[in-house]
């Protein structure tokens, strides 16, 4: 029995035929048949139905259907089948655990599975699911990673082309040994890498893009692998494996009605595996954009002639280690280096994990394993580092200890001197300036308010407690005015006011102190009334 109509689910006898569709329960997600690009071969697929048909799995990707002709259907041994127009098996789901009265359902999160429809289970079980077998896109409630029970692993694999959704050159996988990142491969050659997790985000990706979206790692004796959930319900997003070996992060952009790219990787030259060899550092906003680690130093002089990219090796400068003195320089905001020979304890501390490092001559390296450097978690790197690259802005980095000899620690402890120095002269210079600057700024308003203000003679201020200073930083002699030019504003029309200004310079910095005086009622206003006719004589 073939489906006339759009339905969630197929039971056992019945079919899809290329035409007919199925769509979840909520209107997202949509399963038929499709041709991508400019083919005409026929593909079973699952897109989002109402976000411009953005596919985000394919049953027979290696076996296209020439034509028309294919049929989904649940057979007698209660798999599903895939037939093309002459009736040959093209794909199937082989369901190992049969299902009692089999029913395949399309999911709101996209997820096709088969299920049971007659066993009652506290906890659904599905017999089958396509989430277990990724293409080029990981979806919410997807999975990056390894089934330890079973040997299965869940990866994506690019499509070869736009035309051609057939598994492609290259790869994403989580790498689960020790350190745990997600590596792009281009055949077994490794192409991008994060840097390891650190309990909230791979190290070396940005952190806007967890603004949408809220990254997970699960390991247990079944399972280890990546996922990620929206925020909420309203954000559609998906991380894609292009052909072009490019891992991109895409969501749903409402307002353009288009999908807009919040990440991608490798996102410059420095994330090229590798690019600038062993023993070296990767910084993009450097030219040449390498250079050799401390205790390392090129081997030649090469470089290419667009000055950017590295054709040097970098040797060591001695060949004897464990010296009385050695220590390690720390690096800042780095991609940690890939952990090809490491040790992992992650209950030792940071002061323990230096310690252990120190007393092993091949151990170069060591960084805490988590964020917070105080928790327990030491990561040590033996041999040769590779893979390492200098973050900035809203990129997640790191800090690295590599092991050096005393003369460069010397040396770093002399640059950090000089460093201090310079910057504490630099404070003390810019405000001796900004005083300098004040103390000018305030003589020119003295000045201009002398012709609008009267100075109250010493007899008055001892009266009301003020005091004129005598030592007046910048040579600078600051009177005190009855009315002073910044509190016109103050004066009533009645030309009776309350309020008496004055500004004082101590050493380096400014205070401004607006003192408040009452005299007798009488006395006020006879000074008001002074005021205000010098003020119109000397307009006329």
């Amino acid at each position: 029995m073939k489906l006339s109509f759009a339905a969630a689910t197929i039971a056992a006898a019945q079919s899809i035929s290329d035409g007919k569709t199925l769509v979840s329960s909520s209107q997202s997600f949509e399963l038929g048949f499709f041709s991508p690009g400019n083919s005409k071969n026929r593909f079973l697929g699952i897109w989002y139905k109402n976000l411009y048909g953005a596919v985000v799995w394919v049953a027979n990707r290696n076996s296209p259907i020439a034509g028309a002709g294919g049929v989904l259907t649940i057979n007698s041994d209660r798999n599903l089948i895939l037939y093309d127009g002459t009736n040959s098996t093209v794909w199937s789901s082989n369901i190992s655990r049969k299902a009692e009265g089999p029913v395949a359902q399309l999911l709101d999160s996209g997820n096709f599975v088969v299920k049971d429809n007659k066993t009652m289970q506290p906890v659904e079980i599905y017999r089958w699911q396509s989430f277990d077998y990724l293409s080029d896109t990981l979806l919410p409630g997807m999975k990056l990673g390894k089934n330890l029970k079973t040997g299965s692993e869940w990866l994506l694999t690019s499509w070869k082309s736009a035309d051609d959704p057939s598994r492609g050159n290259f790869t994403c996988r989580l790498s689960i040994q020790g350190v745990h990142s997600i590596v792009v491969y281009s055949g077994s050659a490794k192409r991008f890498r994060t840097g390891p997790w650190d309990g909230f985000h791979f190290g070396g990706t940005p952190v806007s893009h967890n603004w949408f979206f809220v990254p997970y790692l699960e390991h247990n004796e079944d399972e280890i692998y990546y996922g990620y959930e929206p925020f909420n319900n309203q954000i559609f997003m998906r991380l894609i494996m292009d052909q072009s070996g490019t891992v991109l992060c895409v969501i749903w952009n409402e307002r353009g009605s288009k999908w807009g790219t919040a990440y991608l990787a490798p996102p410059d030259q420095c994330d090229q595996y590798g690019q600038c060899g062993a023993n070296s550092i990767c910084n993009i906003n450097k030219t040449p954009i390498c250079e050799c680690l401390k205790r390392f130093r090129p081997e030649s002089e090469g470089m290419d002639s667009n000055n950017r990219n590295w054709s040097k090796k970098c040797v060591k400068e001695s060949s004897s280690y464990c010296q009385n003195g050695e220590g390690f320089l720390k690096l800042v905001g780095v991609k940690l280096p890939d952990a090809i020979k490491f040790k992992l304890n992650e209950s030792m501390n940071l002061k323990e994990c230096e310690m252990n490092c120190l007393k092993n001559c091949s151990c170069s390296a060591y960084a805490s394993t988590k964020l917070d450097e105080q928790e327990e978690g030491c990561l040590m790197w033996y041999g040769s580092l590779i893979d390492m690259k200098i973050l900035s802005g809203l990129t997640t980095g790191r800090d690295i200890y590599i092991r050096a000899p005393f003369s460069e620690l010397a040396r770093a402890s002399n640059e950090k001197s000089r460093v201090k120095i310079i910057i504490i002269v630099l404070i003390i210079s810019g405000m001796l300036v900004l005083s300098l600057v004040f103390c000018l700024i305030l003589r020119k308003k003295w000045k201009r308010g002398r012709r609008y203000g009267e100075e109250v003679n010493s007899e008055e201020f001892m009266a009301s407690g003020i005091m004129k200073s005598e030592n007046t930083p910048c040579g600078l002699v600051v009177e005190l005015k009855y009315c002073w030019w910044d509190t016109r504003s103050n004066l009533r029309e009645d030309g009776i006011g309350s309020s008496v200004a004055g500004i004082v310079l101590f050493p380096l910095h400014l205070a401004t102190f607006v003192f408040s005086t009452s005299y007798m009622q009488e006395e006020r206003r006879k000074k008001q009334k002074q005021f205000l006719t010098l003020s119109k004589a000397r307009t006329r």
